[in-house]
């Protein structure tokens, strides 16, 4: 797997300041993509055990809140298994932090028989905290929303979400809850 970018104290992609991996490599080919360059998998450079080291050593500073994934296509599934021992590294390491994923797949698309569920889906899936979900949309683009591009694009608390499934014992895309945003963000007012 390659990764066209890695931005270190990121606080537009995700809650706080994040370190962001742009991983190379999307068949998608969304009109108005906001990072076209990715799209190509050998663009950028290999994602080494040098590249996840300067991650880890990132993420280590109390006031980073987590690591976020982006692309290209995180899901698609080459870069699913280039990233999935990796977050879960991340995850063992730094349990107080979040991982955000954006993906241009729905969740459905990510389960079982969806287009991208691959031997290492659920793995990752297991380590996100946070997916934003759906492709970009121009018709819907809306630049009031936070931290996601166009209106049909969901950001989804992965965590209560796989708490719902397992209560209501339904896979996850039957009982995805939705990520509240701070009152503040969420309604532009003070009150």
């Amino acid at each position: 797997m390659n990764y066209s970018a890695i931005k270190y104290c990121d606080i537009a992609n995700g809650e706080g300041v994040r370190t962001s991996l742009f991983v190379s490599g999307c068949r998608r080919g969304c009109p108005f993509c906001f990072n076209e360059e990715a799209q190509d998998f050998a663009s950028g450079e290999p994602f080494d055990a040098e590249a996840e080291e300067a991650i880890l050593k990132s993420l280590e500073p109390e006031y980073v809140d987590g690591l976020t994934l982006l692309g290209g296509e995180p899901m698609e599934p080459e870069n699913q298994a280039g990233l999935v021992d990796f977050v879960e590294r991340v995850k063992a390491r730094f349990p107080e932090k979040t991982v955000w994923c954006y993906t241009g797949d729905v969740l459905e698309e990510l389960m079982p028989g969806g287009r991208h569920h691959t031997e290492v889906t659920d793995r990752l899936l297991g380590a996100i905290d946070i997916l934003v979900d759906g492709p970009f949309i121009q018709a819907q683009k809306d630049i009031t929303l936070r931290f996601r591009g166009s209106a049909n694009q969901r950001i989804i608390d992965m965590n209560a979400t796989r708490v719902a499934a397992a209560e209501l014992g339904v896979p996850l895309n039957e009982a995805v809850r939705i990520w509240r945003d701070d009152p503040v963000f969420s309604t532009h007012t003070m009150e």
